[in-house]
């Protein structure tokens, strides 16, 4: 199909509505309320339920009952509205159902302000509900990736049961970019072999996240658990830049990742041998793939837009045999291709952080920045 103009939140909606998605329950909160405003003309236009709730409660709940009985559905959201949802999700995890939820998130912690960041990274990939139960978290850096990945979202999450995830900032969700959409694909009830559809002819079926004895939860986590490995093993997502003959790697997801992607290029040009590993699944994330570059390169630089999330992550993959470097932005602040260019020619003039955490070094080092 042809490129068309399609603003980031606007095309995630559209492209959910190609997938086949059937029911959408959602309550606007800013940067993701153009999703919910796109859906509510275009579901009852295809005679698909579109519902704004009263809530963030209600609509997570609402798209639990409606995941029990097999239907593709789907909530967007954005940062204190996905706080709210963490219940919700947790019983939708321990019922072992799927279902999709996207997050555009905002500045934080608090209200916080409507501005692009990545500060809901530990709470989408290491947080979330309570209990032990994983996710699949996506994040894209473009408009046409997000479109790509919305799609794939309700795919993983019927194939393995459980919840998927796009995280993007407000960036991606308010920049306007030409974009190609999938084909349409019908609605398609699947006959799921555990959903509430209606017991004819068959023994009725009960779901639900309650298991009163330990040992019975306990089996249920290990299946959840047994289920996860399957798709560390076969869903871990990333692209690659100059990683070929890169001397050291830059690690950045979404529009951090993207904009690493320029300071990186930028580099080259300067004879700089740096390369960049942009994670599409940060959960599963690619540990392996880290690790590996670990054995050669002489260490890494990691830029998000948050205080150091993602981070830990990196660093748990290095497993301290070389350098892991940080900068990022926070508080809805986007970094320039300059401060990250600036940080690897550090880097590349051997100017490592001396710090155990150099977290802390970049902290003092933007405190003095800003107070000029």
């Amino acid at each position: 199909m042809p490129k068309e103009l399609w603003k980031g939140n606007e095309a995630i909606a559209e492209a959910a509505v190609r997938a086949g998605l059937e029911a959408y329950f959602g309550y606007p909160i800013t940067p993701q309320t153009e999703a919910l405003e796109y859906l509510s003309r275009r579901m009852p236009e295809l005679g698909r339920v579109f519902l704004q709730a009263e809530s963030e409660l209600g609509a997570i709940n609402m798209v639990y009952g409606a995941a029990c009985a097999g239907v593709r559905v789907m909530s967007t959201s954005s940062s204190p509205g996905v706080s709210l949802m963490q219940e919700g999700l947790s019983y939708i995890a321990g019922t072992e159902i799927p279902a999709v939820l996207v997050n555009v998130m905002r500045g934080g912690p608090g209200l916080g302000n409507i501005a692009p960041a990545q500060s809901d990274y530990n709470q989408a990939v290491h947080g979330g509900g309570h209990g032990d139960y994983p996710r699949i978290v996506l994040a894209p850096s473009s408009v046409q990736e997000a479109i790509d990945l919305m799609g794939l979202s309700f795919d993983l999450a019927e194939k393995y049961r459980m919840i998927a995830m796009i995280i993007m900032d407000g960036s991606i969700g308010q920049m306007m970019e030409p974009a190609e959409m999938p084909e349409m694909k019908p609605v398609v009830r699947k006959d799921f072999e555990w959903a509430t559809n209606g017991a004819v002819n068959r023994e009725r079926r009960i779901l639900s996240s309650i298991y009163i004895n330990p040992p019975e939860e306990e089996v249920a986590n290990l299946r959840i658990g047994k289920r996860w490995q399957e798709v560390q093993a076969n869903e871990v997502r990333y692209k690659e830049y100059y990683l070929d003959d890169a001397e050291f790697v830059v690690v950045g997801f979404g529009t951090a990742g993207r904009v690493a992607l320029s300071a990186v290029r930028a580099a080259r040009a300067e004879g700089i041998k740096v390369g960049l590993l942009r994670p599409i699944t940060v959960s599963p994330y690619p540990y392996q793939v880290i690790d590996q570059l670990a054995g050669r390169v002489s260490g890494f630089l990691v830029t998000e837009m948050n205080m150091g999330q993602m981070f830990d992550d990196v660093r748990l993959a290095v497993r301290g045999r070389v350098p892991v470097e940080f900068y990022g932005r926070t508080g809805g602040v986007v970094p320039f291709p300059d401060e990250i260019l600036s940080e690897i020619r550090r880097i590349a003039a051997g100017q490592w952080s001396v710090d155990r955490d150099p977290r802390d070094s970049w902290q003092t080092r933007m405190a003095s920045v800003i107070e000029r």
